[in-house]
């Protein structure tokens, strides 16, 4: 990358504001982690420097257009939710860690058949001693069908099928799938 311009911060001493350019050929196309690597890892990654923090990024269009975007967009979720002229509502369980999958499940049940469209599991809520994958799975998705038989409403749940390899994660989303639970998700920041 290429520093371009250097301002220091107003009523601060000995900190400044950098404006650094790069090449757009250092990335690859459409990859946010190649980009992320390349501008947060390897310039957080300089031992010169004691004290750095991103405040800004800003990606020129034609960097942008390289990506395809998620397959389906917001219209897809509301048609699929039969959810419209309002915010879908959701949440991420919590406490997302120590429960049983069984109360797990029912904590998703609870907020499903309390009026929420969707809820998600957290990004570190994959296959403990406490709450196996599987069974975290299937207590799930009785609690989507069930929340869905008593509101009448259609209700989803984003289980994270993130695992320690592209194997296991695999593994997962078709179990997911089998039992008819769409959306599966995985932590992109380990995950890639």
């Amino acid at each position: 990358g290429r520093c371009y311009e250097i301002e220091p911060v107003p009523g601060e001493d000995n900190q400044f504001i950098a404006y650094v350019a790069y090449p757009l050929d250092l990335f690859e196309e459409g990859s946010v982690t190649n980009m992320f690597t390349s501008i947060v890892g390897n310039v957080f990654g300089f031992k010169a420097l004691r004290a750095l923090r991103l405040e800004d990024l800003r990606i020129p269009n034609a960097y942008v257009k390289t990506f395809q975007g998620p397959p389906h967009g917001i219209q897809v979720e509301r048609d699929k939710l039969n959810k419209y002229g309002r915010p879908l509502l959701g949440c991420t369980i919590k406490p997302k860690l120590g429960l049983s999958a069984k109360n797990y499940g029912r904590a998703v049940y609870e907020c499903l058949r309390g009026g929420l469209d969707f809820t998600k599991d957290d990004e570190n809520v994959n296959s403990q001693p406490f709450m196996r994958w599987r069974d975290r799975f299937l207590f799930c998705a009785e609690a989507i069908y069930k929340s869905q038989a008593e509101t009448g409403e259609i209700k989803g749940h984003y289980l994270n099928a993130t695992a320690g390899t592209c194997e296991e994660m695999l593994k997962r989303a078709v179990f997911a799938r089998e039992l008819g639970v769409p959306i599966v998700m995985h932590d992109y920041l380990t995950g890639g």
